[in-house]
């Protein structure tokens, strides 16, 4: 899937999940209240390096490293380009 972004080396584009609105006792959250998501879909990853080959693809659901990545918006929408590292987890 390409879309405009293109990740180099080992990085990987992810658009991240929409966050909890409320909580599990039913209390709607405003935008500053809600906690930022760690889950997010893969939309484009680069070729990998011969240190580090991909092993998440376009459509994984991954879990990362909360402080990692950079913010970017592109067309409108915000995406996270991160290094494949900082990811923690693949979603099945």
């Amino acid at each position: 899937m390409s879309f405009g972004i293109k990740p180099l080396g080992s990085r990987v584009v992810l658009k991240k999940l929409e966050a909890e609105e409320k909580t599990a006792g039913g209390i709607i959250l405003t935008k500053a209240e809600q906690e930022q998501p760690q889950m997010a879909e893969v939309v484009a990853v680069g070729p990998g390096t011969s240190d580090e080959p991909m092993e998440v693809k376009a459509g994984d659901k991954v879990v990362f490293a909360k402080y990692a990545g950079t913010e970017v918006k592109y067309e409108g929408e915000d995406y996270t380009i991160m290094k494949q590292s900082d990811i923690l987890a693949v979603v099945e």
